[in-house]
């Protein structure tokens, strides 16, 4: 636990947002030791010599959770297939680590995701995101932070920026953005079947 009850700070105010321990001068073994599998609620994730360990707050999660679920629907609206990753870790060996917030292939199972969303609530570089998911290969790549949400598209190794997703290709960010960022006041069934009126 990133937040020990003995720490003189709010605890019920920190649980709602992210904790992250930073590890600096760390090698790609160092990374590769950390098995996931026991620390189960943390995402350990590598770039240029530094290992990060993120504990999602609730408001982390709350977001993720209801772009997880429009994604789903918009799935099943159209019948393409999806495959989750959820948080299986995606690398390039000895460069970059990363276990993504949501991940899908769409039509058949893949070796890596098409799609890779990150949320970003209380601490993040946007850029190092970028870099490290350009250096893994992700086509596509969506990253909330503070209320917003963009779209990016790997083209000639670099990412551009892009209104509408190419892989479900009725989604458009400042529309979608209206439906995620009622997760703090309403329920997602109901932001859902809002959502589906629309696409």
């Amino acid at each position: 636990m990133l937040i020990s009850p003995d720490l003189p700070i709010n605890r019920e105010k920190f649980l709602r947002e992210d904790r992250v321990l930073t590890i600096t001068g760390a090698t790609w073994q160092d990374y590769q030791n950390f098995n996931s599998e026991e620390y189960p609620g943390y995402r350990v994730s590598y770039f240029q010599g530094e290992i990060f360990i993120v504990s999602p707050g609730l408001n982390h999660e709350i977001i993720a959770s209801v772009i997880d679920r429009l994604i789903l629907a918009y799935c099943d609206k159209y019948e393409l297939l999806e495959f989750p990753f959820r948080q299986t870790r995606l690398e390039l060996t000895g460069q970059a680590g990363r276990e993504p917030d949501i991940a899908y292939s769409f039509q058949t199972r893949k070796s890596q995701p098409d799609l890779v969303v990150e949320v970003i609530f209380s601490s993040g570089d946007i850029d190092e995101l970028k870099a490290s998911y350009k250096n893994i290969g992700i086509p596509e790549l969506w990253i909330w932070k503070k209320n917003k949400i963009t779209f990016y598209l790997l083209n000639y190794n670099d990412y551009q920026e892009i209104r509408f997703s190419r892989l479900l290709p009725k989604i458009e960010a400042d529309n979608f953005l209206e439906f995620i960022n009622r997760a703090f006041t309403e329920s997602p069934a109901v932001i859902k079947k809002d959502f589906l009126k629309v696409i």
